[in-house]
C-alpha cells in the first residue's frame, strides 16, 4: 500500500512538470506569434508586397599618392556617372537608343555596355558614361521619365593633375576586367577601377582601401524606396613617393622631344629622385577610357610611350660598361692601374680585326687614361686577359643582368652573357672575339638605365650593394628595404682607380665628356659616356667612309648614353641617361645629364629631406 501512494506521488509531480513545460511553450509560441503578428505586422506586410532589402557596396576613396615633399601626383576628382539598372530597364537596347538621342554612344561603347551588362546581375548598375559635365548630367536627368532605369550618380574619379609626369611610375587606374578575378566585392561595382600599371597597380590593394556598405529598401521591380543603413568604409592608403616632382619636370624640359630615359637615385639609401622616360602619356585618358583610335595611336608610336624605358628598356650599355672590364682585371691580376696597352686604331685576334672608335688610334694608355680617353683597344686587351666568366660576374656584383626588384611591374632583367649561358640558349661554344666584343659593351650585352645607374651608385658609395626604390612610405610592409647593405666584395683600391678614370672623363681637357662638366664650385660630377650600335657596320662601309649618325634613319642611328655620380668629393647621387638614338654619348646624353645632375646638386633633395627630419627633431626636443 505504501508503495502505491509513492508511486501515485511521483506521478503527479511528473505531471505537474509536463504541464508547466508545456504551458512555457504556448505562452513562447504566443508571444512569438504576437510579436509577427502585431508588433512587425507593418514590416512583414511591406514584404509581403514584394519588397525586399538589398545591400550594396560601398567604394571608399582611393588613397592619394605624393612625392617625398607631399606634393599630390595622384587625387580623386568629382565624377558624375550615367548608369542603367537592368532588372528596371528590362530592354537595354531600346534604353541606350533613347540615351543616345541625348548624350551620343558610339558602337564601341554600346558593345562595351552590353558586355559589362552580361556579366553582372541584374539588379547591379551597369555603367553607360562617366566624367560628364554638369549640363550633360542635368539633361539626362531632366529626361530620366523617359529612360527607365537610368540613374544618375555622383562619385569620384582618379585624377592626375600633373599628367605626363612620372605618368609612367604612377601608372593608371582602369575597369575591371574578365581576367581581374578577385573577392572583394568592390570589383562589382559599376565603373569601379583598379591599379593596372606602376605604382597603382603595385599598391593597389593599399590605395583601394576597404569597401563599406549601404543597405536599400526597393520595390518589385527594383525602385529603390528609402536607404535603411550605411557603413562607411576605410579610405585608401597614401603612398608617399622618393620621387622629386620638381625634378621630374626639370628633366621633362631638358628631354624634350627625344626618345630616352633618365634616373637619378640616391648612392646610400637607394632613394629614386628622379625617373623619367620620353615620350610619356597621359593618364588621365585611361581614368576616363580610352577610344580606339587613341590606343592605338600609343601602341603603333615607335618611340614606345607606354614603356617605361627606365626598368624596361633593353639596351647595349657600349663604353659606360668598360668599368666593370677594368674591375675584374684588377681583381683577377692580369692588369694593374699601370699596366700600358698601345693602341693604333684597331685590335688582331687571329684573322679578325676589331676597330677602336678614334680611327687613328689613342697611343700608350694605361688604365685611368684608357678610361678617361674611351679607348676600345685598351679594353679589347683587357677582357682578352681576364675572360667573359670573370667579366660576368663583377657585372652580376653590380647589380646587372636580373631584376633589382623596384617597386614597379614590368622590370626587364637585362642579360649579361657567359660561356654557360650561351651553351644552355643557343647550343653553341663561346668564341674568343665574342668576348671582346662584350668587352666594349656590345654583343648580347643588355642593360637597363636603372641597372647602370646602380651600377654607378655602388661603385660610387665604394662597393654597397644599395639596391634602388621608389616608395618611402610603403604601403606593404615587405617593401621596406634593409638598413644594412652588402658589399659587392671589390677592393676599395681598385674602385678608385675607376673613380680616378670616370673624373677625368669629366673634368680633365681631353675627356670625352668634359665639354659637359659641372661647373658648380666643389661639385664636380665623374661620368662615362657610351654609344652603342643598333647595326653592323660592314667591311665596305668603314673602307668607303661610315655614314654619320644624322644622315641615317633615326632607327639605325647609334644609343647614346651616359653615366655619374656626384658631387666627386662627397658622393651623394647617381645618375645614367639614354638617347635612343641619339648618336653620340659625349654629344647628346652627356649634356642632358650634366643639366639635370645640376639641377639635382641645387635642390638637394635627399639632403633637404634630411634637413626638414633634423628641424623636426630639434623642435620635438624643445
Amino acid at each position: 500500500m505504501h508503495g502505491d501512494v509513492d508511486r501515485t506521488r511521483v506521478l503527479n509531480r511528473r505531471v505537474v512538470f509536463l504541464g508547466v513545460g508545456k504551458a512555457v511553450l504556448l505562452s513562447t509560441l504566443i508571444g512569438r506569434l504576437y510579436f509577427l503578428q502585431v508588433l512587425e505586422a507593418d514590416r512583414y506586410k511591406l514584404l509581403s508586397d514584394e519588397n525586399q532589402f538589398n545591400i550594396y557596396p560601398l567604394a571608399p576613396p582611393r588613397g592619394r599618392i605624393v612625392d617625398r615633399l607631399g606634393t599630390p601626383l595622384a587625387v580623386n576628382a568629382q565624377n558624375f556617372q550615367a548608369q542603367v539598372v537592368l532588372e528596371v530597364a528590362r530592354d537595354l537596347n531600346r534604353v541606350l537608343d533613347a540615351i543616345s538621342a541625348i548624350y551620343p554612344l558610339s558602337e564601341h561603347d554600346r558593345q562595351r555596355i552590353r558586355r559589362e551588362a552580361e556579366h553582372r546581375r541584374r539588379f547591379m548598375p551597369v555603367t553607360v558614361a562617366e566624367n560628364l559635365s554638369w549640363e550633360q548630367m542635368a539633361r539626362l536627368q531632366v529626361n530620366a521619365p523617359d529612360l527607365p532605369g537610368l540613374v544618375i550618380s555622383q562619385g569620384l574619379t582618379r585624377n592626375y593633375p600633373l599628367r605626363e609626369l612620372g605618368a609612367h611610375i604612377l601608372g593608371y587606374v582602369s575597369s575591371v576586367s574578365e581576367d581581374d578575378e578577385s573577392d572583394d566585392p568592390l570589383m562589382d561595382l559599376p565603373g569601379f577601377r583598379i591599379g593596372k600599371a606602376g605604382v597603382e597597380r603595385t599598391h593597389d590593394l593599399a590605395l583601394r582601401g576597404r569597401g563599406g556598405t549601404y543597405t536599400v529598401e526597393v520595390n518589385a521591380v527594383g525602385r529603390i524606396m528609402k536607404e535603411h543603413d550605411r557603413q562607411e568604409g576605410e579610405p585608401g592608403a597614401e603612398v608617399r613617393l622618393s620621387l622629386d616632382i620638381r625634378l621630374q619636370k626639370f628633366a621633362a624640359e631638358r628631354l624634350g622631344e627625344e626618345s630616352g630615359a633618365v634616373v637619378v637615385m640616391d648612392i646610400h639609401t637607394g632613394e629614386v629622385v628622379l625617373m623619367a622616360s620620353s615620350p610619356s602619356f597621359d593618364p588621365n585618358a585611361f581614368s576616363r577610357g580610352l577610344n580606339a583610335q587613341e590606343w592605338k595611336d600609343l601602341i603603333t608610336n615607335p618611340r614606345s610611350p607606354l614603356t617605361n624605358k627606365v626598368i624596361a628598356g633593353q639596351y647595349a650599355p657600349g663604353s659606360t660598361f668598360k668599368m666593370m672590364v677594368a674591375l675584374a682585371a684588377l681583381e683577377a691580376g692580369v692588369a694593374t692601374p699601370d699596366t700600358r696597352v698601345s693602341c693604333p686604331g684597331f685590335y688582331n685576334l687571329g684573322n679578325a680585326r676589331f676597330h677602336c672608335w678614334k680611327k687613328g688610334g689613342h697611343g700608350s694608355l694605361d688604365m685611368v687614361s684608357g678610361i678617361m680617353h674611351s679607348c676600345d683597344v685598351y679594353f679589347y686587351e683587357m677582357s682578352h686577359r681576364v675572360g667573359i666568366d670573370r667579366i660576368a660576374d663583377m657585372a652580376r656584383r653590380f647589380g646587372m643582368g636580373s631584376r633589382l626588384g623596384i617597386e614597379l611591374p614590368g622590370e626587364r632583367p637585362g642579360l649579361i652573357p657567359d660561356r654557360r649561358w650561351k651553351k644552355a640558349n643557343m647550343r653553341e661554344s663561346w668564341q674568343a672575339g665574342e668576348t671582346l666584343v662584350a668587352g666594349i659593351g656590345q654583343g648580347f650585352m643588355l642593360a637597363t638605365p636603372l641597372q647602370l645607374c646602380t651600377m654607378v651608385a655602388r661603385i660610387a658609395n665604394g662597393g654597397f650593394a644599395t639596391t634602388p626604390h621608389l616608395t618611402i612610405h610603403p604601403a606593404d610592409p615587405h617593401l621596406v628595404k634593409p638598413s644594412n647593405l652588402s658589399t659587392v666584395g671589390v677592393a676599395d683600391k681598385h674602385l678608385e682607380v675607376v673613380r680616378r678614370g670616370m673624373y677625368s672623363v669629366s673634368n680633365i681637357p681631353g675627356g670625352t665628356a668634359y665639354a659637359s662638366r659641372v661647373m658648380l664650385p666643389g661639385l664636380q660630377m665623374s661620368g662615362k659616356t657610351g654609344t652603342s650600335q643598333v647595326r653592323r657596320i660592314s667591311a665596305q662601309e668603314r673602307a668607303t667612309g661610315v655614314r654619320k649618325n644624322e644622315d641615317l634613319p633615326w632607327l639605325e642611328r647609334d644609343n647614346a648614353l651616359f653615366v655619374a655620380y656626384a658631387p666627386e668629393s662627397s658622393p651623394r647621387y647617381a645618375i645614367a641617361v639614354i638617347v635612343e638614338h641619339g648618336g653620340s654619348g659625349s654629344k647628346a646624353a652627356a649634356p642632358i645629364a650634366r643639366d639635370i645632375m645640376t639641377e639635382v646638386l641645387k635642390l638637394d633633395p635627399a639632403g633637404e629631406n634630411e634637413r626638414i627630419a633634423s628641424r623636426e627633431q630639434k623642435g620635438g626636443e624643445g
